[in-house]
């Protein structure tokens, strides 16, 4: 795909997104407090969604690395053998 296709497919998704939005019929000041109050609410979305599946991610793999050395330390386990 070279680039002058990919800039007018850009071009025609921003479209896109003026027609659904219909911010195509806002004056220059309104578009830009509507662009600036949905780009910071995308942004604070990702920040959090980055923040939320690390600290998930990280719970979930000191848990599965220490569960093979707890298995043998369990007190349960000595009493059944």
């Amino acid at each position: 795909m070279d680039v002058k296709s990919t800039r007018n497919y850009l071009y025609w998704l921003f479209c896109q997104f003026e027609l659904i939005t219909c911010s195509y019929l806002m004056e220059p000041w309104e578009k830009v407090l509507f662009y600036t109050f949905n780009l910071s609410l995308l942004l604070t979305l990702l920040y959090t969604t980055y923040i939320f599946v690390s600290v998930q991610l990280s719970s979930a793999l000191h848990l599965l690395w220490h569960f093979p050395a707890n298995q043998h330390s369990n007190p349960t386990t000595s009493v059944l053998k």
